[in-house]
């Protein structure tokens, strides 16, 4: 059985994930945090996320969340979930990432910190989602330069982060391919008279509406044809069972840090 405390509780995913833990054989959640002041504070962290009351209250405490816990799963803002890792690698306990939106900053800190502890971040937990990384790398590999590459994705109106961190991902992963440096040839937005579009670029675009969970679509296009691969997310469901998984996974390695690509032994 494993231990799991989760940060962001109250949240979306928060809330999926406490279900996930729940109905997980292998789980248990043993402490819930939320931020100060937020409404969810003492109430129980089975009663806000929709199941069964489980006596487990939601604190703003880092040290008094994470105390039993063996592993933390995070889904908060960066900032926030920069301060759990910290006090994670004091409490050495092992702490699963899921926040989008960081700084190369906050990066080169959670590198740092992963020496000290076992740290697993992934822009996206879903099973699909890290098979579409790896499908991403092939088909880049074997179209070359004579292909363009362009994302789409969409994700609900709520969503404060553009692009998102899988659209992100999926550019660093053709980037990565094809030898091209991201940060030189990604392009996030075309308006007015921009010229012919060159070999290398990148297009990342961004679509908020509604209550759309998340969809990624990967367009190579040549003369006379073009591929799509398409990665739908129905429910939140999909991202908290694969966030569970990695931490069952994540338990007995030792410090580092890791992803989905290795939870899945997709590397």
């Amino acid at each position: 059985m494993v231990d799991i405390s989760i940060s962001g509780v109250a949240g979306r995913m928060g809330k999926s994930i406490v279900a996930a833990v729940q109905e997980n054989k292998d789980t248990h959640l043993s402490g819930a945090l939320e931020a100060a002041g937020h409404p969810s504070i003492g109430r129980d962290a089975g009663i806000i996320s929709g199941v069964e009351r489980i006596g487990v209250r939601v604190t703003d405490s880092p040290e008094h969340a994470f105390k039993k816990a063996q592993v933390i799963i995070d889904f908060s803002t960066p900032e926030a979930s920069i301060r759990n890792l910290e006090v994670a690698a004091a409490l050495k306990k092992a702490i699963v990432i899921g926040t989008t939106g960081f700084s190369q900053h906050h990066r080169d800190m959670i590198k740092e910190l992963s020496e000290k502890t076992k740290v697993l971040i992934a822009p996206n937990m879903s099973v699909g989602v890290n098979l579409l990384f790896r499908l991403v790398s092939d088909a880049s590999k074997i179209l070359g330069d004579d292909y363009d590459a362009e994302i789409v994705e969409y994700h609900h109106r709520q969503k404060v982060d553009a692009p998102s961190g899988t659209a992100l991902k999926i550019a660093e992963v053709i980037a990565n391919s094809l030898n091209r440096d991201i940060h030189k040839v990604a392009v996030y937005e075309r308006k007015g008279i921009v010229g012919e579009r060159s070999t290398e670029e990148i297009g990342i675009q961004s679509v908020r509406a509604g209550d759309i969970v998340g969809d990624h679509i990967v367009l190579f296009a040549g003369n006379g044809e073009r591929i799509e691969l398409i990665h739908r997310a129905h429910s939140r469901a999909t991202f908290a069972k694969g966030a569970v998984r990695a931490a069952i996974w994540l338990k007995d390695k030792g410090a580092g840090l890791y992803d989905m690509q290795d939870v899945l032994g997709l590397k």
